[in-house]
């Protein structure tokens, strides 16, 4: 994600819109493991957050960036505004994780 900036706005504060590429998305499906399930079972059972299951939806955040990402930089992009993330449950213990938003290219303003 070096040198791509990144924005959940339309616009980039001092950067101008030179040229937009077209919409991109990233998306990565996540499940818990026994492991993560047993110790999510425990933590439930005493209130609080499910720290098992947060740390795999960061990864899955990070994996939905990263391939939004690569398909705006194969674009020509070196800028992503009006991020957007979404999460779907689609099967029992399985989340889908999935970011969009608009490639662009853009330009500092003089």
């Amino acid at each position: 994600m070096k040198d791509m900036i990144l924005a959940t706005t339309p616009t980039i504060p001092g950067y101008r819109v030179r040229k937009i590429l077209g919409i991109v998305h990233g998306m990565t499906a996540r499940t818990r493991g026994a492991g993560g399930k047993f110790i999510a079972s425990i933590q439930s059972v005493f209130g609080g957050e499910v720290s098992a299951f947060t740390r795999e939806l960061e990864k899955a955040k990070r994996e939905a960036i990263e391939r939004m990402t690569e398909e705006a930089r194969k674009l020509g992009a070196n800028a992503v505004i009006g991020v957007d993330f979404e999460t779907t449950e689609v099967f029992e213990s399985v989340v889908l994780v999935s970011t969009h938003g608009t490639a662009v290219q853009v330009e500092p303003e003089e």
